[in-house]
């Protein structure tokens, strides 16, 4: 069956990935901070729940990580001067360059993973890939109402 070979070849492909990323970035950077520091340059500023769905992770576990990355400089929190309740995460420049730094981690692992693979083979590969993103679906509405 395809799903069994896949699943174990993904598997190994995401542990060599990990095993890779923790053990380039450290010790001042973790995968899931590379995460939240491509965000918030992506967007500027972001407030703490808007990160939680990007790592698949709860609020608490958020704003542990944030309590870390803050006190590495890699992020700034700031009040919002309109609604004090609301809390603005931002990059710092050390974030900044640490950022770079992990982006180009990142893109060596992938480089050096798609090497022996021709180019067009890794356009189809690409193509492949897309296919299998599922797009999420809305949620079901209640019978007799609209959207």
């Amino acid at each position: 069956m395809h799903a069994t070979e896949f699943s174990k070849i993904w598997h190994k492909i995401l542990k060599d990935y990990k095993l890779h990323m923790d053990s380039k970035l450290a010790p001042t950077l973790t995968d899931a901070q590379l995460t939240v520091l491509e965000l918030l340059q992506e967007r500027d500023a972001m407030k703490p729940s808007d990160l939680a769905p990007h790592l698949a992770t709860s609020p608490a576990a958020v704003t542990m990580l944030l309590d870390r990355m803050e006190k590495h400089d890699l992020i700034a929190r700031e009040r919002d001067g309109g609604d004090r309740r609301i809390v603005w995460v931002s990059i710092t420049e050390t974030g900044k360059r640490e950022s770079a730094r992990g982006l180009k981690i990142r893109s060596d692992f992938f480089a050096e993973a798609l090497d022996p693979i021709s180019s067009h083979n890794q356009q189809l590969l690409l193509y492949l890939m897309g296919k299998m993103v599922v797009a999420p679906t809305p949620a079901p509405t209640p019978e007799g109402s609209t959207p």
